[in-house]
């Protein structure tokens, strides 16, 4: 497969799960770039041992968590560098397919959804928001389907516990 037959294939499903990490319509386009790059530079190396959607998925989730990691890196140095104080990155909630009415909730969702640790928070997306199975998710990222089940067990319940203390209730 030519890499202009993956980028068409693709590119869309890299942009959503990118645009569900960063919810920023500027960095999603970003992160799909680096993406395409990295699959560009590697996909003569691709040796077929999973499939390519599940191998675009990996570089789209390990690109994704490294852009977050470096633009808190940066407002960590910012913050250190500064007497002003550095205003947390909320980001512009500006997913397609959320209607207006419901921006602010969807917005407040995808704020408790990113406290969680990284792999609550990758499961969490790739079986909600992308609304694969429990054994895509668990070949996608290289565990067992019971360790999957453990860890979106354990998402959910620490979901609900952001979200009950960010209403105070």
């Amino acid at each position: 497969m030519n890499f202009e037959s993956i980028y068409l294939k693709h590119s869309s499903l890299v942009y959503n799960v990118a645009l569900q990490y960063v919810q920023n319509k500027e960095d999603a386009e970003e992160i799909t770039q680096d993406v395409f790059v990295k699959v560009y530079d590697k996909h003569s190396t691709f040796k077929g041992g999973s499939a390519l959607k599940t191998w675009v998925y990996r570089i789209t989730i390990n690109t994704s968590l490294d852009f977050i990691k470096a633009k808190n890196r940066k407002k960590r140095a910012a913050f250190k560098n500064s007497d002003d104080t550095a205003l947390e990155y909320v980001g512009d909630f500006n997913h397609p397919g959320v209607l207006l009415e419901n921006k602010e909730n969807m917005a407040r969702l995808f704020n408790a959804i990113n406290q969680l640790p990284e792999n609550q928070r990758t499961v969490l997306i790739l079986l909600k928001v992308d609304d694969l199975s429990q054994k895509e998710v668990a070949e996608i990222l290289d565990k067992s389907l019971k360790a999957i089940e453990s860890i979106f067990q354990r998402a959910k319940t620490n979901l609900k516990k952001i979200l009950t203390n960010a209403e105070g209730l």
